[in-house]
């Protein structure tokens, strides 16, 4: 996993622990630590201690990994996969070397790679130079994540896929380097503990609407259209307060300042709060108390964001992009909004907030929808059930 763990790895380490309460002996590697500021969570420390980061370029070793491969194997990828993939195997043919040798000392069978850039690079590597099999999720379009795809996935035991969407771009544009097994799993939320103690309630007659979102501080996340939108909704009339839980990529010196200029040009001081990466119990009490949960991405592959808050039985109100409509049917569980349109998120809370047998409705819908279809056990249940197929082929058994 890369930068493990960062903001947004909860669902890394729920499927972990699902995988240890199945029986499973499960070990943790890294690219390189985050940064500071984006270490938010509970569980970091345990989670850091526990986990071998791989991410530390040393020239010697990497010239060692280059003895490791066929004479003509690695010249012959980089000229076939470009100057990029050039530049990105360089970077991690030592940590393919680290990968490869601690499998070997601790007996790993098996490596599973939680993303499509360079730490599925590494474990392709470490396998070309005799490591364990490995296997990879894809979350997210494959342009975001490097050079050197068909590398990756053809080398590869098995991969899960998040949504349908990116089933069928893997298949267009991988034609014929595909491993032998894809399938659609898509990440889940820990339902026994992202739950309610108390039956949902919506907004008090009087008294301000609670909107709570929780997302990277990215422009793609589209917290500047909710602000604008929040903007609209007090210009209305509308008396709202939202919190935005989150940090930038760079700790806070990033696209943060960007949206802390938006929200004073607008005066939202008094209804707006930044609130930083906060860790996972703080975002589940920012849940429960809020009344509707509002993310305006103009992408997002899924969305775990969604899922935990329908998973705490609040309305949810997204956008119609990338695989959000997998997960999310329109006034079912949900409420869908087009990408970058504040107007028209503006008058989605309005008209949701007004109407407390629809609160009360995507309640219900969308916490039923998660526990049924996402719950963290079911990616931890995959993947143990596609390694195992995966040994058995690599037996000659069935």
């Amino acid at each position: 996993m890369p930068q493990f763990p960062g903001q947004t790895h909860i669902f890394f380490w729920r499927e972990i622990i699902a995988l240890e309460e199945m029986g499973h002996d499960v070990r943790i590697f890294s690219t390189r630590k985050p940064p500071p500021g984006l270490v938010a969570h509970s569980w970091s420390d345990a989670a850091m201690q526990r986990t071998t980061y791989l991410g530390k370029l040393d020239p010697w070793q990497a010239a060692l990994s280059v003895a490791r491969l066929t004479p003509e194997g690695l010249p012959m990828w980089m000229l076939q996969e470009g100057p990029r993939f050039a530049t990105d195997a360089a970077l991690t043919l030592s940590a393919a070397r680290a990968l490869r040798n601690a499998c070997d000392a601790d007996g790993i069978e098996h490596v599973h790679v939680h993303s499509c850039g360079r730490a599925a690079l590494t474990a392709a590597l470490a396998r070309r130079m005799g490591g364990a099999p490995y296997s990879l999720t894809l979350h997210g379009p494959l342009s975001d994540y490097g050079a050197g795809q068909r590398f990756k996935w053809s080398g590869a035991e098995f991969a899960t896929i998040i949504t349908r969407k990116l089933m069928d771009e893997v298949h267009e544009t991988l034609d014929g380097a595909l491993p032998p097994r894809c399938v659609i799993r898509p990440m889940g939320v820990d339902t026994h503990r992202l739950r309610r103690d108390t039956p949902y309630e919506g907004p008090e007659p009087g008294r301000p609407v609670r909107l709570f979102s929780c997302g990277r501080l990215n422009v793609v996340k589209g917290h500047q259209d909710l602000m604008t939108a929040t903007r609209q909704l007090l210009d209305q009339g509308v008396d709202v307060r939202l919190e935005i839980a989150g940090e930038d990529d760079a700790g806070g010196s990033g696209f943060r300042k960007e949206l802390e200029a938006h929200l004073k040009k607008l005066y939202l001081q008094d209804h707006v709060k930044l609130l930083g990466a906060i860790d996972a119990d703080a975002v589940r009490q920012k849940l429960i108390e809020s009344h509707i949960f509002v993310l305006a991405s103009w992408h997002e592959p899924l969305g775990v964001a969604y899922m935990e808050a329908m998973a705490c039985g609040v309305p949810v109100i997204a956008t119609e992009a990338g695989g959000v409509p997998e997960l999310i049917e329109d006034n079912v569980q949900g409420r869908l909004v087009p990408p970058q349109a504040p107007s028209i998120l503006a008058r989605a809370i309005r008209d949701l907030a007004g109407d407390r047998d629809a609160l009360l409705r995507l309640s219900a819908a969308g916490r039923a929808h998660v526990e049924a279809h996402y719950r963290a056990e079911l990616g931890a249940e995959t993947l143990v059930e596609e390694i195992r197929l995966a040994q058995n082929r690599s037996a000659g058994t069935s």
